[in-house]
């Protein structure tokens, strides 16, 4: 059985494009757990709070309760909810979950898989990442779910299912940072060492994993760090493609004033004559499943 295959099947809500890594965040978390406290259930009294945490800093901008994924994964036949009562989930809604002290667990068939490939946990994790997040993210999302893609990553390398292998453009990011000169477009930033660039990324304003194309017309030259709070929605464009800064935003010191909030409804740098702009049809979906609205004023 492979279980990439089987994790590439969970169902999804979609519509028009809309980002729901709910189920795929849960499997992240459950993984992190399977990694450091073996297969044992997972009580929702002590996920709910994490979860939420992982919902609200890499799901879309709008609020989901934790409650859905630790139910509805059970769909998918990979996932199992107990309670007091016996084997079943009570349903999404919190109070029934924290009612009926409901855990969660891997199927029994996965887990003996993993014990079996210590590289398949390794495997499953790099997929859901690549398939439902931007990689400036993937380090953070690591981090707060527990997971160690190190220490028998390296000796294994990554194996996704046929029709999940889109060939990417590797050009993407040379093209995006000639079309705007090496210069960031929100701040200007051009910094090169020995002849080069350094500091800047080429960031999809349509994620990759959301069908955004390897196009100049989806891409931005950003620096690293405007890449990273574009991609966490503290930054976005307008249609008019003016600079947005989340109001939820804060900032005590100078020095994040200066390199964020002074941002506000500033023009973004325009590429090369001759090559067209971000589209606007990226720029929407940007701002409807990244940016934290509302915006603040300059």
């Amino acid at each position: 059985m492979d279980w990439v295959e089987r994790v590439a099947d969970i169902r999804r809500w979609t519509r028009n494009g809309e980002r729901a890594p709910h189920k795929p965040l849960l499997l992240l978390y459950a993984l992190g757990r399977f990694q450091r406290d073996g297969g044992g259930p997972i009580p929702f009294s002590s996920a709910e709070a994490e979860l939420k945490r992982l919902l609200k800093e890499f799901g879309p901008p709008r609020d989901t309760s934790p409650g859905y994924p630790f139910h509805h994964l059970t769909s998918d036949g990979i996932w199992l909810v107990d309670t007091v009562n016996g084997p079943g989930s009570p349903g999404s809604e919190l109070g029934r979950l924290r009612a009926a002290r409901a855990s969660g667990r891997l199927h029994p068939d996965l887990l003996r898989a993993l014990c079996d490939d210590s590289h398949l946990v390794v495997r499953l994790a790099r997929y859901l990442l690549e398939a439902n997040f931007e990689p400036s993210l993937h380090a953070d999302i690591c981090q707060l779910t527990g997971l160690d893609l190190e220490t028998h990553g390296a000796a294994d390398p990554m194996r996704v299912p046929a029709r999940a292998m889109v060939r990417r453009d590797t050009a993407f990011r040379q093209n995006v940072l000639m079309a705007y000169e090496y210069c960031c477009a929100f701040c200007a930033y051009d910094g090169w060492l020995d002849g080069t660039s350094v500091g800047l990324d080429a960031a999809h304003v349509r994620w990759w994993a959301f069908e955004g194309p390897d196009d100049v017309t989806n891409g931005l030259c950003l620096c690293a760090i405007h890449h990273k709070l574009f991609d966490k929605g503290v930054l976005g464009m307008t249609p008019d493609r003016t600079i947005a800064v989340s109001a939820k935003f804060v900032s005590r010191s100078a020095a994040a004033k200066e390199m964020v909030l002074t941002l506000a409804e500033r023009p973004v740098r325009h590429p090369q004559p001759g090559l067209e702009p971000v589209d606007a049809a990226n720029i929407d979906w940007h701002s409807r499943q990244v940016f934290r609205a509302p915006a603040r004023s300059s």
